[in-house]
């Protein structure tokens, strides 16, 4: 049998899982995500391509995902059931198992920034809150005012979770939109799984996995899900695979997700698509929690599993065309 052929480089990118099915996505939201996918999957490749580490090119994807209103994540956050946007970010190296990761964040245009920043300037893992942002403001990242990350779609959204939970609706705190918001107006409320994340292959055989999001709408007392924790929403070794979550925090935390698929290739020397379907589709599933992966082994394997209606998806590597992906029924 043929031996498989290997990549120098790859990459996958997701933008949340949930009700993402046809009928749901108009035309015009289709071809944005679609788009949008291309346009992050296109400059994390062009990174490796160069010989750029698995880590650049996470971290320049992503910050592309949370500049784009259409994600829960940096600008298009959802917002607490206190009005404000709480960010959380993770990025990790295969290499070393090296961390970050940050939460809580308010006035960081970039929170993947952040939690890399964590790596190799503070001696520790996770960061949050004040702490965090005043960490990240040190390291001289780029700081901006609260009304950046509001966008109408995401505070309507929050108006009408509020409403059905019974709970008063803060007061709105800016002003109309600027006029940039027909963008951020496709922005598709996806439930309780809007998150962001890349996995990349190197060229010197090295995987890092990275993840950001604005949490669930209405969230409150400081609730931080699996995307800044290590094992639950993020995890990466060269011995295993890297892996990036996106869905309903909770139940990602107490199975601890990312590390278990991990595990499952290392140790049980599992095929990468199978170990992520065991985890999401068996585990997760029969936990009752919902949501969706991606993962990247060193070898070039490129996987992706979940359990809802779809998730956005992009993936492409050395020698490979780009995929990219948004309905169950897709590949």
């Amino acid at each position: 049998m043929a031996e498989r052929y290997r990549p120098k480089w790859a990459l996958v990118a997701h933008g949340g899982a949930g009700a993402v099915a046809r009928g749901l996505l108009s035309s015009e939201q289709d071809a944005a995500y679609r788009g949008a996918l291309s346009t992050v999957a296109r400059a994390g490749s062009e990174v490796l391509a160069a010989g750029g580490s698995a880590m650049d090119a996470i971290e320049t994807a992503i910050c592309l995902l949370e500049d784009d209103p259409l994600f829960n994540a940096g600008r298009g956050a959802v917002f607490t059931a206190q009005g404000r946007v709480e960010l959380d970010a993770s990025i990790m190296d295969g290499a070393d198992l090296a961390a970050g990761a940050v939460a809580g964040l308010s006035t960081t245009r970039h929170p993947i920034s952040a939690a890399r920043a964590v790596i190799d300037g503070s001696g520790h893992v996770l960061l949050g809150g004040e702490g965090a942002e005043a960490f990240a403001r040190s390291r001289g990242l780029e700081q901006v005012d609260p009304s950046y990350f509001f966008t109408e779609e995401r505070w309507r959204s929050l108006e009408r979770t509020l409403s059905k939970l019974g709970l008063p609706i803060p007061p709105r705190p800016f002003g109309p939109p600027e006029a940039d918001e027909g963008r951020a107006a496709l922005a598709h409320d996806e439930g309780k799984h809007g998150t962001v994340g890349v996995v990349a292959l190197d060229q010197a055989g090295h995987v890092a996995a990275g993840t950001s999001t604005g949490g669930t709408t209405a969230k409150r007392w400081g609730r931080v899900g699996d995307s800044p924790l290590i094992g639950a929403g993020t995890y990466a070794s060269d011995r295993g695979c890297a892996v990036s979550c996106t869905g309903e925090g909770e139940y990602f935390i107490r199975l601890g997700v990312a590390q278990r698929i991990c595990a499952l290739v290392e140790y049980k020397r599992m095929g990468l698509q199978a170990a992520v379907d065991q985890v999401v589709q068996g585990d997760l599933t029969a936990l009752g929690g919902e949501g969706g992966v991606i993962a990247l082994a060193p070898d070039g394997q490129m996987a992706w599993s979940f359990n809802t209606k779809g998730m956005y998806r992009a993936r492409i590597a050395e020698g490979e065309p780009l995929l990219v992906s948004l309905y169950r029924d897709e590949g």
